[in-house]
């Protein structure tokens, strides 16, 4: 990690300051069900790290207190969390949306089983990890396996409910190139995805999501392990599109870890480069969103992967 994000800092991006809070993405912890070639959380079913009670009760007296109107879980596996039934819980008590970034294979796992009924009780939306709608590809690039898996979750899932016609269970599904390449279109590939899911499977979903791998953690290792590193940052910035910075996700919400710090992003908290203040890492526990508003964002040369060709969010493409 040290050797990616030295070689990252060393790629200038242009100065940007938040504009608002509008999401607060929350990591629950790095463990899952899965050890996927593109994770750039380098989560796994070995990894230890798990967000605290006590972290868990500051995290929702700030969403509360700042009238937080969406909270987007992710890990890891988010779902593994012990307590994630108590969160969706608590942060639909609180009149929160909740979004829940799903590996879908979770979902069929031994002991997790009661969880897709819990999601659609609480109108949890669902933003589900499936890269590809061929299952050769899905396997390659998530384990032997996957394919059937998600499958089987996203046909539970539509039984719920979710991704129908005039149904407010909202199912998001997420693609990610297969390697250190752009997203085709989003728009195109949606069409393609709901016309093969629809027809092989009869399963339905509301939107696509295209997101561009990001080379830290798992995939910047296995970048600079084949030699790719550097072609890949020249394919980013060679795509870079300034028309993409205002709808950066980093200038929208904040991203926090499983130990309460506050970060810009998911990616920067992988690499970790916190907000700081007075040399100190800043607390979910000790700030407010007026201590957050208006300050620049840490940049660095991965931040092009979010500003390439079409561009890249968690909520997909931004042009």
């Amino acid at each position: 990690m040290l050797e990616t994000l030295s070689l990252l800092n060393k790629i200038s991006f242009p100065a940007i300051k938040r504009k608002s809070i509008d999401i607060l993405q929350i990591n629950l912890g790095y463990r899952c069900n899965q050890q996927c070639l593109h994770c750039h959380v380098n989560a796994g079913p070995k990894r230890k790290e798990e967000m605290s009670h006590e972290v868990l009760m500051q995290i929702l007296d700030f969403v509360e207190n700042n009238q937080i109107k969406t909270v987007d879980l992710t890990g890891g596996a988010p779902e593994m969390h012990p307590e994630y039934s108590f969160i969706i819980a608590s942060l639909h008590a609180l009149g929160v949306k909740i979004i829940d970034r799903c590996n879908l294979t979770i979902l069929t796992e031994p002991g997790y089983e009661h969880l897709m009924q819990e999601l659609a009780d609480k109108q949890v939306e669902i933003v589900a990890s499936l890269p590809c709608y061929l299952e050769e590809n899905v396997n390659k690039q998530r384990g032997n396996g996957v394919f059937e898996s998600s499958i089987e979750a996203l046909k539970g899932l539509n039984q719920l409910g979710y991704g129908q016609p005039d149904s407010a269970l909202i199912l998001n599904l997420v693609y990610n190139p297969q390697g250190a390449s752009l997203a085709p279109d989003q728009a195109q590939l949606e069409q393609d995805y709901k016309l093969f899911l629809a027809n092989e499977f009869d399963i339905q979903f509301n939107q696509l999501f295209t997101i561009t791998n990001v080379p830290v953690k798992r995939f910047g290792s296995m970048l600079l392990s084949k030699q790719a590193f550097h072609p890949y940052m020249e394919l980013l910035q060679s795509a870079y599109q300034p028309a993409n910075l205002d709808g950066l996700m980093c200038r929208y919400h904040l991203s926090i870890d499983w130990q309460g710090f506050i970060y810009d992003c998911d990616f920067n908290q992988m690499l970790d480069l916190p907000l700081i203040n007075d040399d100190s890492k800043l607390h979910i526990s000790s700030v407010s969103l007026d201590d957050v508003k208006q300050r620049d964002i840490i940049v660095a040369g991965h931040c092009y992967a979010c500003t390439a060709g079409q561009g890249s969010s968690c909520g997909g493409a931004l042009s």
